[in-house]
């Protein structure tokens, strides 16, 4: 669906690199007493090494995955085959999974297909599949994606690292049910599942039923794991470039490999983050000011919450940390949450995401001259006013005292997306290590989860099932404080 660019020119690489702007973060320019220091950004320089040193370590020793996935040859190659096949034989795809197993898909799809790229003609679409991403278990909202989709003319595609995933092993079942009764033993054409490449119960269920598969590796989770299969094959099968996408991730982790603070453009990002958080704000919204990122900022929210909200910090201490991730959309949320930003408590910091080529311009025709308020407008481009609207925000931030940065995209591309998507794993995995917690893990998403198993009655949560029984008999006796 873009439009063919060679990637692999040194000059055009270099002329698609996105920056950070981050003066606004810091006290020349918000303010003494509002701002980040400079003397308080290099007092950070050790602790940042030992992260990077941390880091680096586990990346060479091969227990933290996200940095390898640029460099597929064969999986690659076996996805686009794949996806070819798909678009000859199928009208939509199915995604079934959830948390970033739908995230990662969804914000590919968001930022590099057109907008309503559902409601297109077959022939707009290139030839592509619709998409769909059942990222939910709303009953309705389940039944209403098969209702608008010809199981005959689908590919479903199933993606759980373990086959355990409730959420998503429930949708397949129901899926393989509906499958079997309308297509027989046939049914399996129609299925693939993204899940890890040795173990699980779907990797079992898959090889005994001879399913189709492409491997999660073992050491990438689910919210790091965009540009494995899992967000590769939908986007390979609606038509992005999958390539040129690793491309992107592969020169973001050039850019990243040095250790000097103020060069790393991830390793700088979290460190104002981090020192944000410790100034009372922990607070961090994403705003990008175009609709084809608005679903990076949904994807970024569980990269940043799941990744850094810990009870227990690697020396085994408590200390209940994380900062809060909040996703808006400028401009439309200029008229809902920028009043907050502004004007409310000091615990925020503001993330824009800017693009300088949007690929539109948009013009507003000349019209209403004799009415002020409108007449101004005429001869301008909606480019122009989101633009200005962008930079307003900015400087409206700033005089108020409030620390925000800038990402900018020269273009909404693959390798641009690439780009920022691998930035801000980066950027997450080595702010784990200024906040000595674990990054990777989430056993607070355990948690609930062996409640939902107990209840349920999965063999083994038989214990979880009567303290959620003691529980509902507790708040039984509690109903004064319902309305």
């Amino acid at each position: 669906m873009q439009k063919k660019v060679n990637w692999k020119d040194p000059k055009w690489k270099t002329g698609m690199r996105i920056s950070l702007d981050y003066k606004n973060m810091m006290a020349d320019s918000i303010g003494k007493g509002y701002g980040i220091t400079l003397n308080e950004l290099e007092k950070m320089a050790a602790k940042a090494k030992r992260a990077d040193k941390a880091l680096k370590k586990d990346w060479r020793e091969r227990r933290v995955g996200f940095f390898d996935l640029p460099y597929q040859g064969e999986n690659v190659s076996n996805i686009k085959s794949f996806a070819n096949k798909v678009k000859t034989d199928c009208e939509a795809f199915v995604v079934l999974g959830i948390g970033g197993s739908a995230l990662g898909p969804i914000a590919l799809q968001t930022a590099l297909n057109p907008p309503h790229y559902n409601l297109l003609t077959k022939k707009e679409r290139n030839g592509c599949p619709r998409l769909f991403v059942a990222d939910n278990i709303d009953p309705a909202g389940f039944e209403g994606i098969l209702r608008v989709v010809d199981p005959e003319k689908t590919m479903f595609n199933v993606i759980s690292k373990s086959g355990g995933t409730a959420e998503t092993m429930s949708q397949f079942i129901i899926v393989r049910d509906m499958l079997k009764k309308r297509l027989g033993k046939n049914y399996k054409d129609h299925m693939v599942a993204t899940t890890d490449p040795e173990k699980g119960i779907l990797r079992k269920i898959a090889t005994d039923e001879g399913l189709e598969t492409f491997p999660i590796p073992a050491n990438v989770g689910g919210r790091f794991s965009v540009f494995s299969s899992v967000g590769l094959l939908p986007a390979a099968v609606v038509g992005i470039d999958i390539e040129e996408l690793l491309a992107g991730a592969a020169y973001m982790n050039e850019l990243c490999m040095t250790g000097d603070l103020f060069q790393n453009p991830a390793y700088l990002n979290a460190t104002l983050q981090f020192l944000a958080d410790k100034k009372g704000k922990p607070m961090s919204v994403m705003m990008p000011y175009a609709d084809s990122l608005k679903d990076i900022a949904d994807w970024y929210r569980q990269l940043w919450a799941e990744s850094l909200g810990k009870k227990v910090s690697l020396d085994g201490k408590i200390v209940h940390t994380g900062p809060t991730p909040i996703k808006a959309l400028g401009a439309t949320d200029q008229h809902s949450q920028l009043q907050l930003y502004i004007e409310g408590p000091f615990d925020k910091v503001v993330t824009l995401i800017g693009v300088k080529d949007f690929g539109a311009e948009a013009k507003i025709p000349k019209a209403y001259k004799e009415i002020g308020e409108l007449g101004y407008l005429g001869g301008h481009t909606l480019k122009e006013l989101i633009q200005a609207e962008m930079l307003a925000s900015e400087m409206a931030l700033t005089h108020n005292h409030r620390m925000n940065c800038t990402i900018t995209l020269p273009e909404v591309n693959a390798f641009t997306v690439g780009q920022l998507l691998q930035m801000m794993m980066i950027q997450t995995a080595f702010a784990g290590g200024l906040y000595n917690i674990d990054p990777f893990d989430q056993p607070g998403v355990e948690h609930g989860k062996q409640y939902a198993y107990g209840m349920m009655g999965r063999k083994g949560f038989e214990g979880k099932k009567k303290e959620v029984d003691e529980y509902i008999k507790k708040a039984g006796s509690l109903k004064g404080y319902a309305v």
